[in-house]
């Protein structure tokens, strides 16, 4: 065979196998597509088919300015044993949520429908945010071959970087929720809730009291800005970031959302109570939209005189702290969080599964 012959055989032999290749790929895009879309019927499915839903209860009329008629609360994903700390990526679009007890970060993606492992383990991972640069901060609430129990950054590269891990020497307790400031600064609290048992973490003996911390966004030099706290939880800026809300998770009789009034230094002013949970309700992890009303993660305080199936889910406050409404969940909602293209997608991390709700209304940080 000439070497032009050749030439051609091969011309021809490419093409035919491009051809094959390409006739392979287009039938697995039909049977991935069609198993795709077999997907998201499944995915996102509402809890319940009726408009206006059910599930979302007005308690006050102001509360219908931030119902959607026609949207239902949807279940995403499940498979967790105690989810927390939801966070947003709208650049991706996913959702990055903790499984505590499983020593895990799990990413839910928004195009595929589908639920993954994004780290792992995860130091017992809690309370997640992004800074002002898009970076995941995460409140690492125990510890995992001797690290744990700080504050850290994921860099775009993937490296950790440890913002706090000691105050004045002090280890911290079990960091729970975490906010950044629009200056830079990192605001978490440091329970000792992961400290009791071998269950969301390791047994320890706590070194630190219940409180609040800073972390200066410039120099990471930590400042104590709330003490004499019990068991502080959520925590959330206003819109307008003069207001810091913290939920103390073990105030007596009942469990407590208190506003401070934020200082131009970083430091904080007069405290009011905001909202109190009576009827047996617990608060966890807090969300403020642009309006300044209070999502709040919501279910029973325990007793065994609170009805559970009437209390688990999110309670909506607004700005004066009046209950307006409350969006009813099968699980106890422990944390939550704004996102979704325009920011007015309700994430709810709810002990083992992950639910959605479209609102009429956007998270503060997308004001």
């Amino acid at each position: 065979m000439t070497e032009p012959q050749q030439e051609q055989q091969d011309i021809h032999c490419s093409r035919r196998r491009f051809l094959k290749g390409s006739l392979a790929g287009s039938a697995t895009v039909l049977a991935s597509g069609s198993l795709g879309l077999s997907t998201l019927a499944l995915a996102g499915e509402p809890l319940t088919q009726r408009y206006p839903d059910p599930l979302v209860e007005v308690l006050d009329d102001s509360f219908l300015n931030l119902r959607l008629f026609n949207a239902s609360v949807e279940k995403l994903a499940d498979g967790m044993r105690w989810a927390e700390g939801p966070a947003w990526f709208g650049d991706g679009r996913y959702l990055l949520v903790s499984d505590i007890p499983n020593n895990r970060i799990m990413r839910w993606d928004d195009i595929s429908q589908s639920l993954g492992v994004y780290r792992e383990p995860s130091n017992h991972s809690n309370g997640l945010t992004r800074d002002r640069q898009g970076r995941l901060v995460t409140c690492e609430g125990s510890t995992t071959h001797g690290i744990g129990r700080r504050v850290t950054r994921t860099e775009p590269d993937g490296r950790i970087t440890v913002l706090a891990d000691t105050y004045q020497g002090k280890r911290f307790n079990s960091p729970n929720d975490v906010v950044v400031k629009q200056d830079g600064s990192i605001w978490f609290t440091d329970p000792p809730f992961q400290t009791s048992n071998f269950y969301e973490g390791h047994k320890i003996e706590t070194e630190l009291p219940d409180a609040v911390y800073r972390i200066d966004g410039d120099t990471l030099a930590v400042t104590r800005v709330i003490e004499g706290i019990a068991g502080p939880n959520g925590i959330a800026f206003s819109p307008d970031q003069k207001t810091l809300y913290v939920v103390e998770g073990r105030a007596k009789p009942n469990r407590l959302v208190w506003a401070y009034a934020v200082n131009d230094d970083g430091t904080l002013g007069e405290r009011t109570r905001h909202i109190e949970a009576t009827a047996f309700g617990a608060l966890d992890g807090i969300a403020c939209d642009t309006q300044g009303n209070l999502w709040c993660g919501w279910g029973s305080s325990g007793s065994p005189e609170a009805d559970p199936a009437a209390l688990d889910g999110v309670r909506v406050f607004n700005p004066q702290g009046k209950a307006i409404g409350h969006i009813h969940l099968p699980e106890r909602c422990a944390n939550l969080c704004f996102g979704g293209a325009q920011g007015n997608r309700l994430f709810m991390a709810s002990s083992h599964s992950l639910y959605a709700l479209y609102v009429n209304a956007r998270g503060a940080e997308f004001g």
